[in-house]
Formats: structure tokens, sequence, C-alpha cells
């Protein structure tokens, strides 16, 4: 597999969904640096802003949704692409994407994981 240069950070309390998730990027040529939690994030994203971020949204230590709107409301990491991952209902999708001071997510993936659909975000959204 090909290096495609690109870095994605993956936020997940759950360090076998997170070994899973970098797994798959790595086996299709990306780059990975991962956070167990929302603060570990947020530190992460001012270090070293990746191309895109996998964001787990039940989490100790900041939620993901405190770590998707301070990403949304920051003027220089707000075009990253996230893609949540989550094993939240139907419900809370709709709750993102309607919540009027931070855009939709780029992508939601329901947990289990679906590595090809992960795939596919991913690359049409940095491949």
């Amino acid at each position: 597999m090909t290096d495609t240069g690109k870095l994605v950070l993956v936020v997940d309390d759950d360090p076998d969904a997170r070994d899973f998730l970098i797994t798959v990027l790595e086996d299709n040529g990306y780059a990975t640096v991962s956070a167990k939690d929302g603060s570990e994030a947020l530190v992460m994203l001012e270090q070293n802003p990746p191309d895109l971020v996998t964001l787990d949204i039940t989490m100790p230590e900041k939620s993901g949704v405190a770590v998707y709107r301070k990403l949304k409301e920051d003027e220089q990491l707000q075009t990253i692409p996230v893609i949540i991952i989550t094993g939240v209902s139907d419900d809370f999708e709709r709750f993102i994407s309607t919540r009027r001071q931070v855009p939709p997510p780029e992508g939601f993936i329901h947990k289990p994981l679906d590595p090809p659909l992960l795939m596919k975000m991913v690359n049409d959204l940095i491949g």
C-alpha cells in the first residue's frame, strides 16, 4: 500500500476501537496519531493539526461533542474534516447535524465500524 502523506488523528477512549481504526487507516497508507480522550485530542490538534479527525463521542475528559465544537469554532482548525464514529443512536446524528453554532460533521459512522465505508469516506475527504 502506498503512503498518502496524510495524517489522521484517531480519538477514542476504547483502546481496542482505537487500535482497529489505526490498523485500517495505516493498512490503507495513512499516517496516524491517536488520543484516548478529548483533552488529549485538543492538545494534539494544537501541536500538529492532522488532515482528518475520527472522533468518538462518548469519552471521559471532554466529550467528542466538546472537541468537535472547539475544532469547528477555531479558525486554524475548522477546515479539518471530522468523521464521527460512535455507538450512539441515530438521534445523535440528527442532533449534531442541526446545531446552529457548528456545521454538521463531514462524516458519520455507527459502531461496529465498517472498514470499507470508513475508507471510502476518508479517501473522498482527503485521499
